[in-house]
């Protein structure tokens, strides 16, 4: 990992998935300052949503794994920009995660890109942080874990 000036991250994220944590527990160990928000409950709109996607194809910004997607009742490839940010708004858990604002910009997911390479973020060919961290046969991480750390004005968690 490269050193990055210390940040506010703005993390979204869906509460107990294992992989926001892992990604959660590398922006902290590079110092930077998270501010986490539950991406299940927040008030969504097209125009607070879409700059998260930047110039991703539409079938990258939702999550593979959510259950409609996994099952094939969903066909991101069939989705256009403005059926995809409707569908996304009713149904959060399809939006991929992170979503991650900062100084630096915002993004979706935890591949290599430019905002993650801002704050130091550097993944090794094959290193995957993105894909859901739950081994087959584990319990489903369906029903979020309660907060932990202390929230923060606005019902945000300062981590």
């Amino acid at each position: 990992m490269v050193s990055a000036a210390p940040a506010e991250v703005v993390f979204y994220e869906k509460p107990g998935c294992i992989g926001n944590a892992r990604q959660k527990r590398l922006l902290i160990d590079l110092g930077h300052r998270l501010v986490v928000h539950d991406l299940l409950s927040e008030p969504w709109t097209a125009e607070r949503l879409r700059p998260f996607f930047g110039d991703m194809p539409v079938a990258d910004w939702l999550n593979p794994t959510a259950p409609r997607v996994k099952s094939g009742e969903i066909d991101p490839a069939a989705l256009d920009e403005a059926a995809a940010l409707k569908l996304l708004i009713a149904e959060p858990l399809l939006i991929r995660r992170p979503l991650i604002e900062t100084g630096h910009g915002r993004c979706c997911g935890f591949e290599n890109n430019p905002v993650l390479a801002a704050l130091g973020v550097r993944l090794a060919a094959g290193e995957d942080l993105q894909s859901c961290a739950r081994a087959a046969g584990e319990p489903s991480c369906d029903a979020p874990e309660p907060a932990a750390a202390p929230r923060a004005a606005g019902g945000s968690r300062w981590q």
